[in-house]
């Protein structure tokens, strides 16, 4: 009888660690504990997440959002740090835990959803290409053997090789590494054309700049989060839904001149 309950008491035990280790982490209680929502943000992209050199605070329509999602987790948007990202690192910087959450211009695909969780969707864009209004360039057909630059992780790359395809001509794409280089890129006439979600550019658009009329795919953006993280996920979608049914994403949009 004694080694009977022996057997029981090892295999409630062993079932409860079982129970443990495959529960999926509740990044929602650590972000509680932490006392603070890190947020992966761009600094460079101007109506969306930008440090302002002046004040030197960030600002955005996704800077507002991050900070929605914090006063919904403490009741406070100031429990919240700011870690700057880019295309090329903000995947890794997500499953480092380096940050809780992704808020900067990521765009939501079937292949990304393998890797992370998505909120809703709160803004969609599409592909443009900016030129110098001096080249002569008035359409992507005369791109024919010229260099276009694109951000480094970005999936802008692809998108550009579809249709060059598409138009039949060959263009050369070149990566840099911000969106801010690939501006002083184009200034500097290392390449012909830089191509950025249209929003994108339009914040970079200056008296010597164009935007051609042209659009390609539609790039949906949305909040990433750590794979299976649902409780994260659920409050984020929470926001979103919010500022959405409330009007406030579009009063949002226009505060931060994203109409395009």
């Amino acid at each position: 009888m004694k080694f009977s309950r022996t057997i029981v008491c090892m295999a409630l035990v062993l079932i409860a660690a079982a129970g443990m280790l495959s529960a999926k982490p509740n990044g929602l209680d650590q972000i509680k504990r932490n006392g603070v929502l890190t947020v992966g943000v761009k600094d460079d992209v101007p109506g969306f997440g930008y440090l302002n050199p002046n004040t030197r605070q960030y600002e955005g329509l996704e800077i507002d959002i991050a900070k929605a999602i914090a006063k919904k987790i403490f009741g406070n948007e100031s429990k919240i740090k700011f870690v700057p990202v880019n295309a090329k690192n903000r995947g890794a910087f997500l499953n480092q835990d380096r940050v809780d959450i992704v808020v900067a211009t990521f765009t939501v695909t079937d292949e990304r959803r393998h890797n992370f969780d998505f909120s809703d969707i709160y803004y969609t864009d599409s592909v443009g290409i900016m030129v110098k209004k001096n080249s002569g360039i008035t359409s992507f057909r005369n791109l024919e053997n010229k260099k276009i630059g694109v951000a480094q992780g970005s999936i802008t790359a692809t998108t550009m090789k579809n249709a060059a395809i598409k138009e039949g001509v060959f263009v050369n794409i070149v990566n840099y590494p911000s969106n801010r280089t690939l501006k002083d890129a184009l200034d500097n006439g290392e390449i012909e054309a830089c191509c950025i979600d249209k929003s994108i550019l339009h914040g970079y658009q200056d008296s010597s700049c164009t935007i051609l009329p042209e659009r390609y795919d539609e790039m949906k953006y949305g909040v990433a989060i750590k794979k299976d993280n649902n409780p994260v996920t659920k409050v984020v979608n929470e926001v979103i839904r919010d500022i959405i049914k409330s009007g406030q994403l579009d009063k949002l949009l226009i505060k931060h001149k994203l109409h395009y």
